[in-house]
């Protein structure tokens, strides 16, 4: 059986394009929510379009950029006081997500996201 190292090595992702990154705006520009959700959730997305994406009005698309871990540092900061606890929740769980929004999460008015910080701290 082969490694996960193995494989991606054997089957290599198509390099980003420019084409790539238009469609990717193209879709963060889209009256669906589920389709800028599914741009939020690219690796590929650029800074500006994290940026854009994370003060969204819709809340899953949100949700999206603070649980990609390829979002910017910046960009899941400025999430830290989203209005939505599912946002922040996501934030809390982001492998990326610097000790100091952590350290603001972990004081967050809702149970639920507090408590996701200390799930995240205990594994």
């Amino acid at each position: 059986m082969l490694s996960p190292d193995q494989a991606a090595a054997l089957h290599p992702a198509p390099p980003v394009t420019e084409s790539k990154i238009r469609r990717l705006r193209l879709l963060g520009a889209d009256g669906n929510p589920k389709i800028r959700e599914s741009a939020a959730s690219s690796p590929h997305a650029p800074v500006d379009l994290f940026a854009h994406l994370a003060s969204d009005p819709d809340e899953t698309v949100r949700s999206s950029v603070a649980r990609n871990d390829r979002a910017p540092i910046g960009v899941l900061r400025s999430l830290v006081d989203d209005p939505s606890e599912r946002v922040r929740g996501f934030l809390a769980l982001n492998v990326t997500a610097p000790g100091d929004v952590l350290e603001r999460l972990a004081r967050d008015d809702s149970a639920t996201v507090r408590g996701l910080v200390d799930w995240r701290a205990s594994h």
